[in-house]
């Protein structure tokens, strides 16, 4: 029997086949995610509503298909399974993480909260979804080990936290990086290899290519005295941490870019081609880049203008976590007015980032180091160093302003304690 791609959303007339969850010879259950699949708002797993034996896949991943159009054949329960051989070998396919907001998206979709039993290697597992047999084979654990909080016994991703790398408990007189980046957990590719773009990873370069081709970049750089900073963040870091909150040194970062946004309003803008327009936000909603395993994220900080340190810090940690499991709503992804990112926790200095259209700037902050520097005095200290990488729309911002942002953003770094004080009282 031939199965057509069901609707997966409210208007959605075509979609992208991301990666296939089943193949031929498989035997599945009502309500077992088969596919995932890719709109312009979210990706969603499309659920069977059959039991059955999988006999042919009809798409490719990486290609568009249609409401309506055969996706795949099988055989129902009862019937002779007959499959077609694949040539794909006998690897335990894999997914990317999935967006599993629903509220808010505009465009619906489909859920699926039941997984069969799955199999490998003709072994039993655990009911999970896709997306955490998949976190868990990048972390290296054994889902037959883990004891499931959902109904029935489901290992849900919030079930794989405790087997999250920690991060390491760094000595308070060394400044950390600003996010720290596991590379073991990045995609670095096999030589000799073609790889096809498809899912996020397509999406990040056609955004890419729409910001380069579209913005005219051109970048500034300064050096910051992160002194103050790090001294303040040691002393606040083991309080915060009492009340479970991780102060990081990107919430400093998130914050004085939010003040000094507020200073130099044109910077947090967009600019409107069809219009000729550039629109001025009244909002600061402050992104922040995060290496995910299916690509590069930018969640975002609402309101950070209106948010303290600890708060910052709350919703950096949360939004970071959700992104690297594929947990990300997508209001947490929309509504971006400045971008912060990170090339510090792998270890680079200087950046020149590639502003996230249509946003008309974006600060890269390096790795946090510690060089001998004259004060005022001309005597030479130790001091805490780190660069900022800015990048700018050269349309909407002239080398004076991004110039006179950046020294508002070094200003309010290099006195650290005003970023804890009400607006009406830090200036």
């Amino acid at each position: 029997m031939d199965f057509p791609l069901p609707p997966v959303g409210e208007g959605l007339l075509e979609v992208e086949l991301v990666r296939w969850l089943v193949r031929p010879g498989d035997a599945i259950s009502r309500g077992q995610a088969m596919a995932e699949v890719m709109s312009d708002k979210a990706s969603m797993e499309v659920p069977s509503p059959f039991a059955g034996t999988i006999t042919a896949l009809a798409a490719t991943p990486g290609t568009k298909v249609k409401v309506g159009q055969v996706i795949l054949s099988y055989n129902a329960v009862g019937d002779v399974a007959k499959p077609t051989p694949h040539t794909e070998g006998n690897e335990e396919p894999t997914v990317l993480p999935v967006n599993r907001d629903r509220e808010g998206a505009g465009g619906g979709g489909t859920r699926s909260l039941t997984v069969a039993v799955h199999r490998e290697n003709g072994h039993a597992l655990p009911p999970a979804a896709p997306s955490v047999r998949m976190l868990a084979r990048k972390l290296g654990v054994d889902l037959a080990h883990v004891r499931g909080s959902g109904p029935h016994g489901r290992i849900l991703l919030d079930d794989l936290t405790p087997y999250l790398a920690p991060r390491p408990n760094l000595d308070a007189r060394t400044p950390s990086a600003p996010n720290k980046t596991d590379t073991s957990k990045l995609d670095f590719g096999i030589a000799g290899t073609r790889q096809k773009l498809i899912g996020l990873r397509r999406r990040i370069a056609e955004h890419m290519v729409e910001s380069k081709k579209h913005i005219p970049h051109y970048s500034y750089i300064d050096e910051c005295d992160l002194t103050d900073a790090v001294k303040l963040r040691n002393q606040l870091r083991d309080p915060l941490a009492k009340v479970g909150v991780k102060l990081t040194y990107l919430a400093f970062f998130v914050k004085a870019v939010a003040r000094a946004l507020k200073e130099v309003p044109i910077v947090n803008s967009t600019y409107d081609e069809a219009a000729g327009e550039v629109v001025l936000h009244n909002k600061y909603h402050i992104g922040i880049a995060v290496a995910a395993l299916g690509g590069l994220m930018v969640p975002v900080v609402k309101d950070a203008d209106k948010k303290d340190l600890a708060t910052i810090a709350t919703d950096i940690e949360r939004l970071g976590n959700d992104a690297k499991t594929g947990k990300s709503k997508i209001d947490d992804l929309r509504g971006g007015t400045f971008t912060v990112t990170s090339v510090g926790g792998i270890g680079g200095l200087i950046s020149t980032p590639i502003i996230n259209h249509p946003e008309v700037g974006i600060m890269g902050v390096g790795k946090v180091v510690k060089r001998p520097l004259y004060d005022a005095n001309g005597d030479l200290k130790p001091t805490d160093i780190v660069y900022l990488s800015f990048s700018f729309d050269h349309r909407v911002v002239d080398g004076a302003i991004g110039a006179a942002f950046g020294n508002t953003v070094v200003r309010y770094l290099q006195n650290a304690a005003v970023l804890l004080l009400p607006e009406t009282l830090g200036g």
